[in-house]
């Protein structure tokens, strides 16, 4: 299991990077990482709400959990408890981060403008806020 707070701590070092990666006129990879601030963050809420202590790591670990074993943005909204909450009030924030899928990580370089990652950046530091 990996403790809820390092999850936490996790997406917001996620998040610096990102940043970093921004000012470095880095927009790709900055979006890419983005994803995962935003995926770590979603599985720090889910401990949250089940009140669990951590969230599976191991292929043992998920052996019941086997929807927790996802990269799916959607999905662990849904799973987090907040899906209504964020669809209904902060839509226009989630919806960069709808696009978002790991196999971004094949996308040629260059394919992100400037104001996408900034954009992404913004929808991600805006759902931790309100999360």
């Amino acid at each position: 299991m990996i403790p809820a707070d390092d999850l936490k701590h996790i997406a917001f070092e996620r998040l610096s990077d990102a940043e970093i990666l921004f000012r470095a006129k880095r927009f790709d990879s900055a979006v890419y990482l983005c994803g995962y601030c935003m995926e770590i963050y979603l599985k720090h809420k889910i401990c949250q709400t089940l009140n669990w202590p951590g969230f599976p790591s191991t292929g043992k670990d998920f052996e019941k959990f086997k929807s927790l074993k996802t990269h799916d943005l959607g999905v662990l909204l849904s799973l987090s408890g907040a899906e209504n909450f964020v669809l209904k009030e902060h839509l226009l924030s989630w919806s960069p981060l709808l696009e978002w899928n790991p196999e971004f990580r094949y996308r040629v370089v260059g394919t992100v403008r400037e104001e996408e990652a900034e954009e992404m950046i913004e929808s991600v530091k805006t759902m931790i806020q309100i999360l």
